[in-house]
């Protein structure tokens, strides 16, 4: 009797979070150098957040360090928490107070479908992000427990 042989996905996990900050950061410094769009205090955060993870996951994915997912989910998480925070002041109209000064954080530069704002998109990067890391950190503590 034939035994079946098991398929495996080999996704590099690392690789998908890396071109997702890439991304990430590149259409955040798209809206606000090209199309003008002036960040609000919260976006700030956001990016203070996004921005080191498009270097760290490109330093670990040419070294191959798949233990790096200890240091991207903090800033994965912390940021896609911001991202709430964010999307709810604009939507919901929670946490008011919170950009006083300066560019509003409820204003809203371009909404698609009627609920797609940038907070939206900044979370949708980090969620992808810290899905990615979890996959890859989990698939490398089982073939580190494997060997």
């Amino acid at each position: 009797m034939m035994k079946a042989k098991e398929s495996k996905l080999n996704i590099p996990w690392l690789y998908l979070a890396w071109i997702v900050s890439i991304a990430a950061t590149l259409g955040s410094l798209f809206m606000s150098d090209v199309l003008g769009y002036d960040p609000c205090k919260l976006c700030w955060f956001q990016r203070i957040f996004m921005y080191p993870l498009t270097i760290i996951l490109a330093i670990a994915a040419f070294r191959g360090d798949r233990t790096i997912a200890v240091y991207v989910l903090p800033l994965s998480v912390i940021g896609g928490l911001f991202s709430i925070i964010h999307y709810s002041e604009q939507k919901l109209g929670f946490f008011r107070s919170i950009c006083r000064v300066g560019v509003s954080c409820t204003r809203t530069y371009f909404e698609w479908f009627g609920f797609v704002t940038i907070p939206l998109l900044a979370l949708i990067a980090f969620t992808l992000i810290t899905i990615f890391m979890a996959i890859d950190l989990r698939k490398a503590v089982k073939e580190q427990s494997a060997d």
